[in-house]
């Protein structure tokens, strides 16, 4: 996923889920944050981003076939999106998913 100057590395899975809940947040105009843990090969710890509609997101998958979307699971990122956490990307049994962020520099 990239937003802005940063891409964000997630499973296929994960990113099908974390799509349609960002992209039905930015239909409704709404802004959010989202948060995810770091793999240890990003340093470890915790990122968050500010996400709003007026900048665009690009989803990537690597799959050439959709996966599935579990309904639950769906309902469960769209609550902590709703939340004034906000979105808390997990995975399907609500453990928290590790992501590789890599940011663009200028003129990159």
């Amino acid at each position: 996923m990239t937003y802005d100057a940063l891409t964000v590395e997630f499973d296929d899975r994960v990113l099908a889920h974390l799509q349609v809940v960002i992209m039905l947040r930015f239909r409704r105009g709404e802004p959010l944050t989202m948060s995810w843990m770091d793999a240890p090969k990003a340093g470890s710890g915790r990122s968050s981003l500010w996400m709003s509609p007026t900048f665009p997101a690009y989803f990537k998958f690597l799959g050439s076939r959709p996966p599935a979307i579990d309904v639950d699971w769906l309902r469960r990122l769209t609550e902590s999106a709703d939340s004034s956490i906000g979105l808390v990307v997990t995975d399907e049994h609500g453990t928290a998913v590790a992501g590789i962020p890599h940011t663009r520099r200028p003129g990159d």
